[in-house]
Parts: C-alpha cells; sequence; structure tokens
C-alpha cells in the first residue's frame, strides 16, 4: 500500500471520522474503501456504456415511410363540417 497525505475541511474530516468509526474501521481504511468502490463503479459504468453503445439501435417503428401530405391529414369526413 501506498502512503499519502489529504487534506479536508473540518466538516467532511468530522463526518468521515464517524462513518469510519460506525463501521469500526480507521479513518484510512474507510477513505481507502471508499475509493475502492468509487473505482470500481466506475469501471463497470464504462463497461456498461461502451456495450450499451455497441448494440444496434432498435427500430420502433418499422420501415420508414414518407410523412403524410397535410391535404391528407385534414381532407377527412370527420374532420368537415356539415
Amino acid at each position: 500500500m501506498k502512503n499519502i497525505t489529504i487534506t479536508l475541511d473540518k466538516q467532511a474530516a468530522a463526518w468521515a471520522r464517524v462513518q469510519a468509526a460506525e463501521r469500526n474501521m480507521s479513518l484510512s481504511r474507510y477513505v481507502s474503501e471508499m475509493l475502492r468502490e468509487k473505482m470500481r463503479h466506475s469501471r463497470e459504468y464504462e463497461v456498461a456504456m461502451r456495450a450499451a453503445l455497441a448494440q444496434k439501435p432498435l427500430d420502433l417503428k418499422g420501415p420508414w415511410k414518407p410523412y403524410p401530405k397535410r391535404e391528407e391529414l385534414y381532407d377527412r369526413p370527420v374532420l368537415r363540417r356539415r
């Protein structure tokens, strides 16, 4: 393991100490676990994103058809005035 020095503001340091104590860990171990979890999620997200982007797009509408003309849409018996 590599030793490093980090600087935290008072509020963050107090919160981290409480979180570590609740888990019966040292602050150093708690920060290490947090970073390891963040790295794992980041890797999993990257793998999932690449897999999703590699898939062929899903065709929801079927084959392409030209849109109807305006006249075709509004020239229907239901829309005609009597």
